[in-house]
């Protein structure tokens, strides 16, 4: 698995402890690509160097069909991404990118990633953003040093969304052309046919969804990434962008959601009975409003759907209940993350309350 970060790397490879709970040292846009192995049940990481070697990158021009001074080639992000691609395609599965919470460690975060591999059948890229992880404060001072964390995270998230949706785009525009080629080649002297070979080539090929899932307060750190105008979440990277169990405020939360774009849906998941989301509201300083992720009124964003899962079966209390004992015992609810992390909609198997404006599993 690869880990894509902000957080302080202190070693070039080791066990979890060289990953940092501090922001980059060259400041928190700084990106490092992180490879993780686990052997005996430990995980390894190795902090991957920026630059591929010359024969890779080589490789990959003639590949790519890019020109012989063509930069992008060089680096090691562009070359694991299309390893990264490749096989999404190769093994027809879709491509999941999660945004944590507060308070978790990389630990944490892998260990939900190779959950949500399992359970969803997903490749899954963690952006881990430097949260407290049961640093030196705790309790409300933590909560409140992780929202700063996630906020000054939001340059970071946007460059990595850039930087997917440029590669992703190479990528599929060189295999759309090889498809026209091959279509081509079979009625060199038939434009029609060759259009109607070229659409029966693209259905047959696996079509792989690029979705986003955030929890608790990742959607904060969403929320900023929102804001400026040319932020990367105003363009349609993403097929669905799922909001769960969201640690944001609900007033006013249609006027970022809104300028989500999405190519299939942008998703809002809610459990009024969500433990964390209750104690997040205790917040010192200010009254802490309700948060989006645990309240049903006001659900007003235009281009979300809401999904309400309070009185789905096993889901209680809990703040994750995409992973574990929920969807370990209720099969409708795996169903419905099993639509969202896979770029469908999971409208169709819910009921609609127009008085509240969601979809509810029962």
């Amino acid at each position: 698995m690869h880990v894509v970060t902000n957080r302080r790397i202190d070693k070039k490879s080791g066990d979890l402890d060289i990953i940092s709970k501090e922001p980059n040292e060259k400041g928190p846009n700084e990106l490092r690509l992180l490879e993780i192995t686990r052997r005996s049940g430990k995980y390894r990481v190795k902090l991957l160097d920026d630059r591929l070697p010359g024969r890779t990158s080589d490789r990959l021009r003639r590949i790519l069909q890019l020109q012989p001074d063509d930069d992008i080639a060089q680096w090691r992000s562009f070359g694991v991404a299309y390893d990264f691609f490749t096989s999404a395609l190769k093994d027809q599965k879709n491509i999941l990118i999660f945004v944590h919470g507060y308070n978790n460690d990389l630990e944490d975060v892998l260990t939900t990633a190779d959950k949500l591999e399992k359970l969803y059948d997903v490749k899954v890229v963690p952006f881990s953003w430097p949260a407290n992880g049961g640093g030196p404060v705790t309790g409300a001072a933590s909560y409140l040093s992780d929202k700063r964390d996630a906020r000054v995270s939001t340059g970071a998230f946007d460059r990595f969304l850039e930087k997917l949706q440029q590669y992703h785009q190479m990528f599929t525009t060189l295999e759309r052309g090889e498809l026209w080629q091959k279509a081509c080649g079979k009625h060199p002297d038939n434009h029609e046919a060759a259009r109607a070979e070229y659409a029966r080539l693209q259905a047959r090929r696996c079509k792989v969804s690029i979705n986003l899932l955030c929890h608790s307060m990742g959607n904060y750190l969403l929320k900023y990434a929102t804001k400026p105008s040319g932020s990367m979440m105003r363009r349609a990277v993403f097929d669905n962008v799922c909001l769960v169990a969201a640690d944001t405020n609900n007033r006013q939360h249609d006027e970022w959601v809104e300028s989500i774009e999405a190519r299939a849906g942008v998703y809002v998941v809610i459990n009024k009975h969500d433990s964390a989301l209750k104690w997040s509201r205790r917040k010192p300083g200010e009254q802490q409003l309700a948060r989006l992720g645990h309240y049903l009124k006001e659900l007003n964003a235009g281009n979300a759907s809401y999904l309400n899962v309070t009185s789905a079966a096993h889901v209680g209390d809990d703040h994750s209940y995409f992973k574990d004992r929920p969807v370990r015992n209720n099969a409708r609810l795996r169903r419905m993350f099993n639509s969202l992390f896979n770029g469908m909609e999971p409208e169709s198997a819910m009921q609609y309350r127009a008085d509240i404006n969601a979809y509810e599993l029962k």
